[in-house]
């Protein structure tokens, strides 16, 4: 608190004052003279109290030599709100760690690992080491980046990204950022953010029974993980705090496809789907792929000329969704399908076929407004199905689908652009600050002061 001031002898300055007065002047100026200033000089004081009392509580700065704890306490002093009133992110911080290359950027020497449906987990973190959101200094940071690639194992035998060494490689992870700062251990991960891009999340397994028995791995419990797998029912790849996010498409591919065939141009084809569908869905697992319903697909309407089916795999790949009404989005192994993202961003309406699956950024994208939801047990009367939309509400669908704010929300870009699938998930890392050590301090704080 500011030393009050001693207000100043009255009897002194009026010494003064009948010594600028002595010389011949009537004693009635004098006395006038004097009350004027009287006046004047109280009304001063009091402008100078009130003054000095708003700039010591208002305006206070802390010294220059003060300790990294005092900085930290004056960085929780204002509420960390991460949204302003225009929706940008400007007040959310972001601290990402800097990991030996054997984490991450040594898997990019394989240029598959930045463009494969997977990653995401890539894309993300080249995001934000340009962001604003990002911060260098950690005790002011609302979340953690943990940037660990682990979908970038390529099998030499069927090409597939083989994430065995997930669990190994982010454990191993932990322990380095834990005894190297001190963050992990303050919040016991709850405020560090992972990505787990691939089919059942952050369990790890690309079949579902055994994801299921295998679980979420402990060490990450109690942290976010943002993964492409989201059901709207209990499960155990979801028994963690998260975020559903898109799968990768590539925006370069989506914008050289566009320019030679505009979204909203001349659509030839009806129905469309290109990829695995077996004949005899009992996979050598023992396991039966998309529950059947590829199959079913492919034996029902493969004669059918309304529907273009094609089980082999073609480098124009989207040129034919952007000259397609309809675009089948069935499961695979997972409920997700990069389909979901590459139909809205071409124009063509995504038909849904996977029960109970929750779709990623619902707060920015509509999704029962752009596509089409057909329930498994219901695939053998597609035909039918679509045939109703088509006459009745396809042009709105496709009017809406056509936003380009909606494309704009499902795409990862080098940089952050407002609105884009990297912005989404800061927007829903604002959702979150109560996870935040930081913002929990503050909370804690503001409740003790009220």
């Amino acid at each position: 608190m500011a030393q009050q001031k001693r207000p100043p002898n009255n009897r002194g300055y009026y010494v003064k004052m009948k010594l600028l007065h002595k010389h011949g002047r009537p004693q009635q100026d004098k006395n006038c003279f004097y009350r004027y200033y009287k006046w004047v000089l109280w009304l001063s004081l009091s402008l100078y109290f009130f003054s000095s009392y708003l700039i010591s509580n208002n305006q206070a700065k802390p010294p220059s030599h003060v300790s990294r704890a005092l900085i930290e306490s004056n960085h929780t002093t204002s509420p960390p709100q991460a949204l302003d009133a225009q929706g940008s992110l400007k007040n959310l911080k972001v601290f990402v760690y800097d990991l030996p290359p054997k984490y991450n950027t040594d898997w990019l020497a394989n240029e598959r690992c930045s463009k494969h449906l997977f990653a995401s987990e890539v894309a993300i973190h080249r995001a934000l080491l340009t962001s604003d959101v990002r911060t260098f200094d950690p005790y002011e940071a609302d979340f953690f980046f943990v940037p660990v690639y682990v979908s970038c194992n390529f099998s030499t035998v069927n090409g597939f990204p083989a994430i065995g060494h997930a669990r190994s490689l982010i454990a191993s992870a932990v322990r380095l950022v834990s005894s190297e700062y001190p963050f992990w251990n303050r919040s016991r991960g709850s405020d560090h953010v992972f990505v787990a891009s691939h089919d059942f999340g952050a369990c790890f397994h690309t079949l579902e029974d055994v994801a299921m028995a295998d679980g979420v791995p402990e060490i990450m419990r109690n942290s976010i993980v943002l993964q492409t797998f989201g059901v709207a029912y209990n499960h155990p790849c979801q028994k963690v705090e998260h975020v559903v996010i898109p799968p990768y498409v590539s925006p370069e591919s989506v914008r050289d496809t566009m320019e030679n065939s505009p979204a909203n141009g001349r659509r030839d084809i009806w129905v469309f789907f290109r990829g695995k569908m077996e004949v005899h869905p009992k996979n050598v697992s023992g396991r039966f792929y998309s529950k059947k319903v590829r199959t079913v697909i492919w034996r029902k309407f493969n004669g059918d000329r309304r529907f273009y089916l094609q089980r082999h795999r073609f480098a124009g790949y989207q040129s034919e969704i952007a000259r397609s009404v309809f675009c089948l989005c069935p499961l695979g192994w997972a409920p997700w399908s990069p389909r979901l993202v590459e139909s809205v961003a071409l124009g063509c309406v995504p038909v849904v076929i996977a029960d109970g699956i929750r779709l990623p950024f619902v707060s920015a994208v509509k999704w029962s407004g752009i596509s089409v939801t057909v329930a498994e047990r219901d695939v053998g009367r597609l035909a039918e199905i679509l045939e109703r939309v088509a006459a009745t509400n396809l042009s709105t669908i496709q009017r809406n689908l056509w936003d380009p704010a909606t494309r704009r929300a499902l795409l990862f870009n080098s940089q952050v652009q407002e609105g884009d699938a990297t912005w989404q998930v800061l927007r829903a890392l604002s959702e979150k600050l109560d996870r935040s050590y930081r913002g929990s301090r503050l909370s804690r704080q503001l409740d003790f002061d009220t």
